[in-house]
């Protein structure tokens, strides 16, 4: 049987997150960097940013896949695969149907955390994955906790760094096994049958420190880099700006 072997990270934020850093470009090019297949885009409660990185990925040879987390009554969830905005602090059963019902997944990230609003047990029902390593706790009790649950309920289980910057991309990710589908005709719908399916291997063990160094540094190399550029180019415009204000007001002088 024909397997394709994919990585993924599913929950990554970009600037449009109230408390990520970066553009989703910057995010797109760390993951291709590194060996990503894909990102998701999951910003905080909008989904703008998340479309627009899936619609970008392709120019950098990644899967497009958007999605959100989403704010529910019980504690945040992530809505993956969906191009609308699923509702607010609704139930989550009925976040989780709706999420279905518009064709994604619904994954439960960083479980029992309540200081991340992760959802307590005693509200973890139906859902389609749980997010059991998330390279952002500070210790591994919650993500073993996670983990156990998982096992135990027979949920699929999925690992993501949560970055909320360049350089922590791809800390830590899902490996996903899809059978009888083409590297090059692999699309999102694929990533997301194999979630459902729990045709997956977690990477979510922390990387060797000359691995994460590395990544942290062209990470930072290339924010760096990226906020020159932005740098040099507003200041151009400012230029031009100033220097077509300067034009005006000769040519009105020498009109009066």
């Amino acid at each position: 049987m024909n397997q394709t072997t994919i990585r993924i990270d599913p929950h990554v934020h970009s600037e449009a997150s109230y408390d990520g850093h970066d553009p989703v470009e910057l995010l797109l090019e760390q993951a291709a960097e590194i060996g990503l297949d894909g990102i998701v885009v999951t910003d905080h409660d909008v989904i703008h940013a998340s479309l627009r990185a899936a619609e970008l990925a392709p120019e950098y040879g990644l899967l497009g896949i958007p999605g959100v987390e989403v704010s529910t009554e019980v504690g945040h969830l992530l809505a993956i695969g969906v191009t609308e905005m699923p509702p607010r602090r609704a139930p989550l059963g009925e976040t989780v149907a709706w999420v279905r019902d518009h064709g994604g997944v619904a994954v439960v990230p960083h479980p029992f955390q309540r200081s991340r609003h992760g959802i307590p047990r005693r509200h973890l029902g139906d859902c389609d994955a749980i997010e059991v390593f998330n390279s952002w706790l500070f210790t591994g009790f919650r993500n073993r906790r996670a983990r156990r649950f998982a096992t135990e309920h027979d949920y699929p289980a999925l690992a993501a760094s949560d970055a909320h910057s360049v350089p922590h991309v791809g800390r830590a990710y899902t490996e996903l096994v899809i059978d009888d589908v083409d590297r090059a005709t692999l699309d999102g719908e694929a990533v997301l049958a194999a979630i459902r399916d729990g045709e997956m291997r977690m990477r979510g063990r922390r990387q060797p420190i000359a691995a994460s160094a590395h990544h942290y540094a062209v990470g930072s190399a290339r924010k760096s880099g990226y906020y020159a550029k932005l740098g040099a180019l507003k200041g151009r415009a400012a230029a031009r700006a100033g220097a077509l204000r300067g034009a005006q007001l000769v040519a009105d002088l020498a009109v009066r």
